[in-house]
């Protein structure tokens, strides 16, 4: 089991919404013992799209289960020496203020090598803590568009949001895994680190391949043209008899030849290379699969080595086989709410269960950290 590796290692999370503190229940899935503090009025996150029966936002329950909650007032002194003494019992410290927040707080950086030089502190922020942008306000779509994946992301047409926000997730991931990497440096040199982890840039991180096509002339990407952005026959989304869609990723030739030869079609299997993007064959697969229902799709191709999925909704993925023999899916029947956990099997055995989130008092989380 991987819950065991962090098992020692106290980590404050200050962060709010979705990055951070996915980020650091990464750390507490791998046995960390996470403390977040909130100020009085709580995480906005509490009060995010859905509600239970409490007022609280489930969505602020999934994404701090297995976490202890504290709410500390940090604009009063009894607050700042609060943070101050479980700054100097921490690991990792994780936030994610704009940049010169924590400093007008009274925790810049030279304060907090002061209290504690070994500590970790992973700034997660929209676009860093230096550059024109800095100050600039942004959420997971505007990153999107500002690092061009949105500009490949969609139709002919127009781009598209994505859900759930790429950004959000991936940044969390590169928060947890700077982190990961600077423990494994400390335990060699004994010295902390200050990790600058962005929003956008974790967007721009993935670009390489476009910016690449970009710079030369004539094969630049583009929405419905190429192979990975809609415009193959063979790596495409199409829509059923049945008004639903089916996912067709078909790209090895061997798999375009099985699905072919499938339909009953094998004079396709020689124009998969035709010119991109491919109007006429992407017109004449979704005449075919709008001949027939996505289940029988789903029938006639399931067996079939070519790389093809029906286009789940949310309520029909909790019963696929393969998800309930993975074991990856906490299931709160009472709370009607689903938490997907750590996505890795280790020697043998599924993740472990999250208990819920703790509220303690400033006194317990002290006490806690201190013995």
């Amino acid at each position: 089991m991987l819950g065991d590796c962090l098992v020692g290692i106290r980590v404050l999370d200050l962060s709010q919404y979705l990055p951070g503190p996915f980020a650091t229940q990464l750390l507490a899935d791998l046995g960390a013992e996470v403390l977040k503090v909130e100020p009085t009025a709580g995480d906005p996150m509490r009060r995010f799209m859905l509600a239970d029966g409490d007022g609280v936002s489930p969505f602020y329950k999934q994404v701090n289960a297995g976490k202890s909650v504290v709410e500390i007032d940090l604009k009063k002194a009894a607050g700042k020496q609060t943070l101050t003494e479980l700054v100097r019992a921490a690991d990792v410290l994780l936030e994610s203020y704009r940049p010169g927040v924590l400093e007008r707080l009274g925790f810049g950086r030279e304060r907090l090598e002061q209290i504690n030089p070994r500590l970790i502190h992973c700034a997660l922020s929209g676009f860093g803590q230096t550059g024109p942008c800095r100050q600039r306000a942004g959420h997971d779509l505007t990153y999107l568009a500002m690092s061009g994946m949105l500009s490949l992301t969609g139709t002919g047409q127009t781009p598209v949001i994505p859900f759930p926000p790429i950004c959000d997730y991936a940044a969390g991931k590169q928060a947890a895994t700077s982190i990961l990497a600077a423990l494994l440096r400390r335990g060699r040199t004994g010295r902390g680190a200050f990790i600058d982890v962005s929003l956008f840039e974790m967007a721009l991180s993935w670009q390489s391949f476009g910016l690449t096509a970009a710079c030369r002339p004539g094969e630049a990407f583009g929405r419905g043209r190429d192979l990975l952005t809609g415009g193959a026959a063979c790596y495409q989304v199409y829509r059923t008899a049945d008004d639903r869609f089916v996912a067709l990723g078909a790209i090895e030739e061997k798999f375009w030849r099985a699905f072919c030869e499938t339909v009953g079609r094998p004079d396709w299997i020689a124009r998969q290379h035709e010119p991109l993007p491919q109007k006429e064959l992407i017109a004449e697969l979704q005449a075919l699969f709008a001949s027939a229902d996505r289940d029988e799709w789903q029938r006639r191709l399931a067996r079939v080595d070519c790389c093809f999925e029906p286009v789940l909704e949310q309520d029909e993925v909790p019963g696929h086989p393969h998800v309930r023999q993975r074991r990856l899916l906490q299931i709160h029947d009472r709370e009607r709410r689903i938490e997907v956990l750590f996505p890795a099997w280790v020697d043998g055995e599924p993740p472990r269960q999250r208990r819920p989130l703790e509220r303690v008092s400033a006194a317990e989380a002290l006490a806690m950290w201190k013995g």
